[in-house]
């Protein structure tokens, strides 16, 4: 595999945190978001695969817009 490619296992940590953190800030675990992406989405989004995709760091950009969209929010980028 490619360096540029690999995260940082803190790069990783704080992917997981981040989410996980909203995730349950909005009221859901990651079991129900599962459920509620297959709903709207149609496709199948199990609770390992969302569990191993945060856990590794791996989730892709667009399946993180349909976590937020699918629990009303939307990404901003801000300058800090």
């Amino acid at each position: 595999m490619d360096k540029i490619n690999k995260l940082s296992n803190t790069t990783k940590e704080r992917i997981k945190n981040e989410l996980k953190g909203f995730i349950i800030s909005q009221g859901h675990s990651i079991d129900s978001i599962s459920k509620l992406i297959s709903e709207t989405y149609n496709r199948s989004e199990s609770l390992q695969n969302l569990s191993q995709k945060l856990s590794r760091g791996s989730i892709k950009y667009s399946e993180v817009i349909e976590l937020v969209e699918v629990l009303g929010h939307k990404i901003e980028f801000k300058k800090v």
